[in-house]
């Protein structure tokens, strides 16, 4: 995922958190609890205190914080209330809103941009199809919002507002000050030492590129886009309730955000999605994987391994290679003998690693 930061002076590049868009991570966190084990406390206490009432009108507008996140939930511009970014969206073009709402899961059309289905047959039609697939609750959700978008709009905020009542009000006064904190970190940092650092600090999944070409940040994940800050900046929106995902917003016309998950004790680094890559097809192999059983137990040369499963010495360097080069194996020098042995605490991670990489 890239954009373009060509010419951006640094005062367009604002970290800064937001509280719709902490709202909208901690819905999604919610509505899929298995994505975030680590918030397994607090989704548990969180959704068993939750009114009925207020959970059925959760579920009917789950799409827009499930599978995707609507952009209108990651405000370019963050205010330093909640009220205050939903007098923002009520500001909001009809047709620009329900565009971004229904949204609803990857739309192939997201990253070229495309008309809201309240002006263009086909992708009412769309909206409506991928509605259907979700059942006939959502349907008849989209259904309305397609014929009364202010009515549905108004109810779509009230929504949030009884969200706020119930739980997020609570929950923003605890984490709203560390991430205003980390916010305050990465500008000082940017001033200090440069937009690169920064935006590295921000995430390990993030870096500035910059060439003859000119400048971009490049944000790796599973998906591609492409999106230019040209005409108005970047804003970065730290979150205590994202981790694994790392959101950009990138539809075209927008101003791009990136909701990054604030740096806790507990998480690993973001791990690179080709690295992963090359692991899981490293140890995809069978007589990879049964040589890694040996390598996991002990150090072990290349004749020995070629010994043990019967296989020609070359034949052990190349498979050896190719876990080396995915990151797998630790090498020793003893005289003149040259010991492999598995990282196993790499291939623990690489579970973790996976999940974040699909998730990001």
């Amino acid at each position: 995922m890239t954009i373009d930061i060509t010419g951006l002076p640094q005062e367009r590049i604002a970290f800064c958190p937001s509280p719709l868009a902490e709202l909208g991570a901690a819905l999604h966190a919610l509505s899929e609890p298995a994505h975030h084990p680590r918030l397994h406390a607090w989704t548990t206490t969180t959704a068993a205190a939750l009114k009925p009432e207020l959970a059925d009108r959760l579920h009917e507008a789950d799409f827009m914080w499930n599978a995707t996140r609507s952009d209108v939930l990651l405000p370019s511009r963050p205010r330093e209330t909640l009220a205050e970014e939903l007098d923002d969206l009520d500001r909001m073009d009809d047709e620009i809103f329900v565009g971004s709402a229904l949204e609803i899961s990857c739309n192939s059309k997201y990253k070229h941009g495309a008309p809201s289905p309240l002006v263009d047959e086909g992708m009412r039609r769309r909206a409506l199809d991928l509605a259907a697939a979700r059942g006939p609750r959502q349907t008849a959700f989209v259904e309305r919002m397609l014929a009364d978008p202010p009515g549905t709009r108004a109810w779509i905020r009230r929504l949030l507002e009884d969200c706020d009542a119930a739980f997020f009000a609570d929950t923003w006064r605890r984490v709203g000050v560390q991430l205003s904190a980390d916010a305050r970190h990465k500008t000082e940092l940017m001033r200090r030492k440069g937009l690169a650092e920064a935006v590295s600090a921000a995430s390990a999944a993030m870096v500035l590129e910059e060439d003859e070409k000119g400048s971009r940040i490049v944000v790796d994940k599973l998906v591609q886009g492409r999106t230019s800050a040209e005409g108005t900046g970047v804003t970065f929106l730290p979150t205590a309730f994202g981790w694994p995902h790392l959101f950009a917003l990138h539809t075209p016309g927008w101003q791009p955000v990136v909701q990054y998950p604030v740096p806790t004790r507990d998480l690993g680094g973001a791990a690179a999605t080709e690295e992963v890559k090359l692991r899981l097809e490293a140890i995809a192999h069978p007589m990879r994987m049964r040589l890694c059983r040996s390598l996991a137990r002990a150090a072990n040369t290349t004749s020995e391994l070629a010994d043990a499963y019967n296989i020609t010495a070359p034949e052990v360097s190349r498979h050896l290679a190719v876990l080396k080069k995915a990151g797998l194996l630790t090498t020793q020098r003893r005289g003149r003998y040259v010991l492999h042995q598995l990282d196993v605490s790499v291939v623990a991670r690489l579970g973790s690693d996976f999940l974040e990489s699909v998730l990001r």
